[in-house]
């Protein structure tokens, strides 16, 4: 097993909290992490149809067999049994009693903040970030083939082709788990919406264009986005809003969480092809992206990520509020420093602090070749320092 950050942060909430819930994307190795965490907890999974209807007509018999605690797995497919277990965990609110894991987070969520108010943590466990792939026993060489094979723990792991695990995952997982959720009828427009999603990663939102290139209205687009936000394929972040200037672009950006997947569905298949593709700059930009959501997300960290852009101003690609500071990180995929790749860092500070933000703003650069240094106050980080990229501080 690749080790995870979440680990330690798991075991934290099953100290404080009766109920512990681990969410995220399928086969993102939610499963293996808890049993790793608690090798004592029995194991039940709510996949199989008999254990299902077990846990469906008869939650109370189907909680008195896991009287003392137990790993639920994929507890989504009985959601009325939290409710159960909310009685069950009044009645005996031992911290670390049921550890709870599910892949359709709207569902297992809505559940919880439902049922489980005040006495469950929730936690979310995402593809592997680049600093928990060095640790595996196949560590990627190069950039290319990093962002081509992705973080879902099996290809890192077991080394299977990336290309064919991620064409069995589009088919079993995304297609019909999210399909099934959404109840789509036409099964091509709905795949052709998640390719024209991929080949918009990196780019700022606009969901007339998406639904009117993929046939749908602006209704759909916007549900079938929103399916595939909440199951942790994509996420969004939003425009900088405080105390900029009237001019800023609202729209937010999209990013897949797995950079690996993204290509797949873009027909990439080999990092040669990726290296000269048309999109690489913004895939590159969605990686640095999803690795700063995952290493925070795997720290317990809030996620407060937005994007910068003004009329007749900088972009700037990310922007983290620290609470103390606002770091700005550019990404670009070049190997070689350009001067002007830190034009748009050099301004963002003093429009920042014209508009009103007084806190100090920490500017980094994200390349795609090797060595950190630093440049007229920026710090620039080469690709392999993405690895457990958190706070961003800035070079020493």
């Amino acid at each position: 097993m690749i080790p995870r950050q979440l680990h330690k942060h798991l075991l934290d909430a099953a100290r404080w909290y009766p109920v512990v819930a681990v969410t995220g994307p399928r086969q993102s190795g939610k499963t293996t992490l808890c049993q790793a965490a608690f090798p004592d907890k029995p194991y039940r999974s709510l996949e199989p149809l008999d254990v299902r209807e077990h846990a469906r007509s008869d939650p109370r018999g189907f909680l008195q067999g896991v009287a003392d605690g137990a790993i639920l797995d994929e507890v989504q497919y009985a959601p009325g049994l939290l409710s159960y277990l909310q009685d069950e965990v009044d009645r005996r609110p031992e911290p670390g009693r049921f550890i709870l894991t599910g892949s359709e987070h709207f569902a297992l969520t809505h559940g919880i903040s439902q049922s489980l108010a005040g006495r469950a943590a929730v936690l979310d466990l995402l593809p592997l970030g680049l600093d928990e792939r060095l640790l595996g026993p196949r560590p990627p060489l190069d950039l290319w083939t990093c962002l081509l094979e992705g973080g879902y723990p099996r290809i890192a792991s077991q080394g299977i082709p990336a290309a064919r695990w991620l064409a069995d995952y589009v088919t079993t997982y995304v297609q019909r788990d999210v399909r099934q959720v959404l109840q789509v009828g036409d099964l091509n427009a709905f795949t052709g919406f998640v390719r024209l999603c991929a080949g918009r990663t990196g780019q700022e939102l606009n969901l007339s264009d998406l639904g009117a290139d993929a046939g749908i209205t602006h209704a759909t687009a916007r549900a079938w986005l929103s399916v595939l936000e909440t199951s942790m394929l994509v996420f969004l972040v939003p425009a900088w809003h405080r105390n900029v200037r009237k001019q800023q672009v609202r729209r937010p950006k999209l990013h897949f969480l797995d950079i690996g997947l993204c290509c797949h569905l873009l027909g990439i298949r080999d990092a040669d092809q990726l290296h000269t593709h048309p999109t690489r700059g913004a895939l590159f930009e969605s990686w640095v992206a999803s690795e700063v959501w995952k290493a925070r997300a795997h720290r317990g960290l809030a996620r407060d990520l937005y994007h910068f852009r003004v009329a007749r101003g900088p972009e700037v690609d990310l922007l983290i509020d620290r609470g103390d500071a606002v770091v700005a990180i550019e990404c670009k995929s070049g190997a070689t420093v350009a001067g002007d790749w830190l034009a748009p860092l050099l301004r963002l500070g003093s429009d920042l602090q014209a508009a009103g933000e007084h806190r100090p703003v920490l500017t980094q650069l994200v390349y795609g070749g090797e060595g950190d240094s630093v440049r007229h106050g920026v710090s620039v980080y080469g690709w392999r320092s993405v690895a457990g990229a958190t706070d961003w501080a800035p070079a020493a």
